[in-house]
Order: structure tokens, then C-alpha cells, then sequence
């Protein structure tokens, strides 16, 4: 299994009534969340862990991890509330407004940590779930106890959530230290002053620069290969990179490279196909509105 650990929301998006009222639609959404419906879609082993409630809500949250295929078990339950973010559009760009104190997600800890077997192959972090405090310490104590599991992390640095940004760069910078692979953007490089070569140097097998409809570059000790993206008409990009994570962990998977032995001994030859498997994925995503990656049938 492929466990995805991180946050889960509930996005209100606005909507008009029947009777031309404005209303908020409850849909689920959570950058991590997202790459675990992805991967179940795409046919790999999926799980998700995240601190989740038992309100009307959490089961929105439940019942989608379900339909697409997704190991919610490891999850913690509880009657704390769900997070909520409320969108707003003014001129076609969104605004949102987070509900997140004292919820299921943001409380969770150490002690709601599952354990794990050994057909749970990799972790996956990132997101906003990094951020949040005592839930993103919690995450970092799981990815420290990840053993000999392959751990890949995006960490899709958010600079307007963090409040804390020394203790925030200072977690971030243990989680990658312990990475396997890491999935950036130059905009995440130039917050963190980091390089790809600095992230190998550091102990990474991997790293991915993406460069939206450029591709992505793939960067080992052996140099680097980029992949092309896809052409596509784009809708939004909601979830491509989302997508493109589950992607790449799912040709991993597919291809027999699961593992961290096997992972430090590839050759970039070997990894392209994980990565144009994400590349494809992220494509479908990007030609039609909202997070909503392919199925495996799809490709």
C-alpha cells in the first residue's frame, strides 16, 4: 500500500439555488487527499491516513476516499469538527476562508499514528497539513519512524498559512532530510533556498522539478532528464500536481521500484515512464474543471 498522509477538507463552493439563492455546495478536497484519490483511481494500492470526523462531513470525506478505491482504516476518528473552507470568486479568482481550529484534521497526534505492515510500501506528505500545528508535528513524527519505506514529500509551501516560520522550516527541513523523493516547484526552491543538488546532498534519491506545461525535470546523482508534458486544453489546474504525485507513485509501483534499494540504484531511464504516467494523468486533470483525476481506464 501507498499510504498518503495529510489533510482532508471540505471545500463549500459557491452555488445558486434553484430559487436563485446564493448557497455553498459541500465537496471534498485536500491536496493530499487528492493525490490519494488519484492513486486509487489509477489502480495502485491506496491508503490515507489524517485525522478525520464523525460528523456528516467527515463521511463525505469517507464515502469519496471509498468510491475511488481508497484504505481509509488507518484514519483517526473523532466527534472534533471537519475543517471547512468556504470559496468565494471576485472576478474569477478564488479567495478562501479557513474553519480549521480544534478540528479532527488539525488535532490529531502522536498517539493516532497508525502502525504499520509490511505491505505498506511508501508514505507520501505534503500540503498545508505540514503547517498546522499539533497535526503537522504529528506528520513528522510519523515520517521519521517511516523505517525503510519510501517516503516521497511536496511540500507546496503556502507562505500565507505559516505563522510560525521558524519552527515551520525547521520541521520541513527534517522531513526532507528523510525523503526519498521530492516533488518541487522553483517557487517552493527559492522560499526554502535550496537546490535540487543541495536535496540530493541531503540524502534525497530523486527530485522532481516541475515546470507546469514545460514538464518535469528529474534530477538524480546521475544527472538530469526532463520529461514533457502533455498538450492539452486546459480547464484549471486544480489537483495536476495533486494528480501528477500519484502518478509517478503509481509507475513506480507498476514497474517494480517500490523500495528504497531499488529506488537509489535506478536509472533515470528507469523512472521515466513513473513520470510521464504522471504527466498523462495530470493532463486529464488539468482538461476539465476541479480535482478530478482519471481513472486507470482513462489513459
Amino acid at each position: 500500500m501507498i499510504l498518503c498522509c495529510g489533510e482532508s477538507l471540505i471545500d463549500m463552493l459557491p452555488r445558486e439555488t434553484t430559487g436563485g439563492e446564493p448557497a455553498f455546495a459541500p465537496y471534498a478536497g485536500g491536496a493530499v487527499m487528492n493525490t490519494a484519490i488519484a492513486l486509487g483511481r489509477l489502480g495502485a494500492p491506496a491508503g490515507y491516513f489524517g485525522g478525520v470526523s464523525d460528523d456528516l462531513f467527515g463521511k463525505i470525506l469517507t464515502d469519496t476516499l471509498a468510491a475511488s478505491k481508497v484504505d481509509s482504516s488507518s484514519c483517526a476518528f473523532s466527534s472534533r469538527p471537519t475543517t471547512l473552507a468556504f470559496v468565494t470568486l471576485q472576478d474569477g479568482h478564488a479567495t478562501y476562508a479557513f474553519y480549521d481550529e480544534n478540528t479532527a484534521g488539525r488535532m490529531l497526534s502522536e498517539e493516532d499514528i497508525p502502525s504499520l505492515d509490511e505491505g505498506t510500501k511508501a508514505l507520501f506528505f505534503g500540503g498545508i497539513s505540514l503547517v498546522g500545528e499539533p497535526a503537522a508535528d504529528t506528520y513528522a513524527a510519523f515520517c521519521a519512524r517511516a523505517g525503510d519505506r519510501v517516503v516521497m514529500i511536496d511540500p507546496n509551501i503556502r507562505p500565507g498559512f505559516i505563522t510560525d516560520e521558524a519552527r515551520y522550516r525547521a520541521r520541513l527541513a527534517a522531513m526532507l532530510a528523510r525523503a526519498d523523493i521530492v516533488k518541487i516547484s522553483d517557487e517552493d526552491m527559492a522560499w526554502l533556498d535550496t537546490t535540487p543538488a543541495a536535496l540530493l546532498q541531503d540524502g534525497a534519491a530523486l527530485v522532481l522539478v516541475t515546470r507546469g506545461a514545460e514538464g518535469v525535470d528529474m534530477h538524480s546523482r546521475e544527472g538530469v532528464k526532463t520529461v514533457q508534458a502533455q498538450k492539452v486544453d486546459v480547464v484549471d489546474t486544480v489537483g495536476a500536481g495533486d494528480t501528477f504525485n500519484a502518478g509517478f507513485l503509481a509507475g513506480l509501483e507498476r514497474d517494480g521500484l517500490m523500495s528504497r534499494e531499488k529506488l537509489a540504484a535506478a536509472w533515470l531511464d528507469d523512472l521515466a515512464p513513473a513520470a510521464e504516467l504522471g504527466a498523462q494523468a495530470a493532463a486529464i486533470t488539468v482538461s476539465r474543471a476541479g480535482a478530478n483525476p482519471p481513472w486507470e481506464h482513462e489513459l
